[in-house]
């Protein structure tokens, strides 16, 4: 069994972990650190301190719904997320995290857009 980071805990909710295959556990975000533990294989588990994270991520469909968040680290790359209520894990998230790194993720649209500006951006600099 693995030993929690967090001294007090401010929410635990059921999530699914999309790092490589896709499992499901319960996530717990505390003072310390946001935690993920597989609910079949105690061995398999994501701990991650906060002076670790970057940035989250949350993709917003609609201007309202959030199928899904992920937290950027520092050196150890992004891990995405599913809760029950992404909205309420975030939310817990926030003051740990903070406003400003608490953030948007483009749409499908967006990350389209920006493709064809900086198509049209190279373009003008070779010519």
């Amino acid at each position: 069994m693995v030993q929690s980071q967090n001294t007090k805990v401010d929410l635990t909710i059921r999530a699914t972990s999309y790092h490589g295959i896709s499992t499901y556990g319960d996530m717990m975000v505390g003072d310390k650190a946001v935690e993920f533990y597989n609910e079949k294989n105690k061995a398999d588990f994501i701990q991650i301190p906060w002076n670790e994270v970057d940035q989250v991520a949350a993709s917003v469909i609609f201007g309202k719904f959030i199928p899904r968040f992920v937290v950027m680290t520092k050196q150890n790359g992004n891990y995405s997320f599913s809760t029950r209520d992404n909205k309420k894990t975030l939310r817990a998230m926030r003051p740990y995290v903070g406003e400003d790194n608490l953030v948007r993720s483009p749409s499908f649209f967006g990350v389209l857009k920006l493709g064809i500006q900086s198509l049209f951006r190279i373009g003008k600099k070779k010519a």
